[in-house]
Parts: C-alpha cells; structure tokens; sequence
C-alpha cells in the first residue's frame, strides 16, 4: 500500500494526515515527525485534512472518515471504539471508559490504549480525563487543553 502524508496547519501546530484512496492509517500530533508526500492527495486523506481544518476552524463537531484496520489488542479497539461515542463538547473519565468496556478496574490501560491510539482527534482520546484534572495527553496539556477548550469543555 502507497502511504501519502499531507499536513494541517492548526492553532496549536502542524498535524499530519496519513493514508490512501480509501482510509487513514494515522494522525500525527503537531510534535511528532511525520514524511510529507509531495503530489495531490489521496482521497481518504484529502477528505481527513479537509474535516481536520473545519474541526480546527469551529465548524465540524464529528467525522466522516475511514480509518484502516490496525493491528491492535482487542482491548484496544474496544477503547477506541468506546472513545468514538463520547459527544463532542463532553468528556469522559478514564474509569468511565473503563466501565464502558467491561474492564472496570483497567482505567491506566484505558490510557495505555489513549497513547497509541493512531487517530487522535478523529479518535477524540482528548475528551478522557482524569477523575481528579486533566490527565494526560499523547499532544501534551497544552494541545488537549486547546481541543477541549475549541468544543467548549473549560477542565482545569
């Protein structure tokens, strides 16, 4: 498979949005070195960084994007999947995700599967927080303190 990689410019740096014709394979945060492709993109990853920009800009409040098939644990997909429901504008707890899955006691490995989680944004790891403040982030505070804040979630 083909990987192309093309960047959106945000308020809190510069992402990447990797893949084919058909799906995303990756988002990349604003510090992590993704290889720019040259040439047009592809159209999953064209369609990705266009719903990105709109994200970025205020506009859209979910996503429409195909994402590839990884090769992750089941508890993993499990995780992502439960991400994938929380509203845009809410947030979860690392123990509500937890719960969601039926791993009640599992809430460091709910944040284990945050970390590597290949599409951040689209994949909204940043609207889980911790019972007691942020917690952490892949981006850092000051990207998760901005997504949250862009769809109007104020967490100290």
């Amino acid at each position: 498979m083909d990987l192309h990689c093309s960047t959106v410019i945000t308020p809190v740096g510069v992402w990447g949005v990797e893949g084919d014709e058909e799906v995303v394979t990756r988002i990349y945060l604003p510090h992590e070195k993704s290889k720019v492709t040259k040439g047009p993109a592809p159209r999953a990853v064209a369609i990705a960084r266009e719903q990105l920009r709109e994200y970025f800009d205020g506009e859209r409040t979910s996503f429409s994007v195909s994402l590839s098939t990884v090769k992750a644990t089941s508890f993993q997909h499990d995780v992502w999947a439960a991400l994938g429901t929380i509203p845009f504008g809410e947030v979860r707890t690392y123990a509500d995700i937890a719960a969601a899955v039926n791993r009640p006691r599992a809430t460091r490995a709910v944040g284990n599967a945050n970390h590597v989680n290949p599409w951040p944004v689209i994949v909204p790891c940043h609207r889980v927080v911790a019972k007691t403040g942020l917690g952490g982030y892949g981006g850092g505070d000051e990207v998760k303190r901005f997504l949250l804040d862009l769809e109007g979630v104020h967490y100290p």
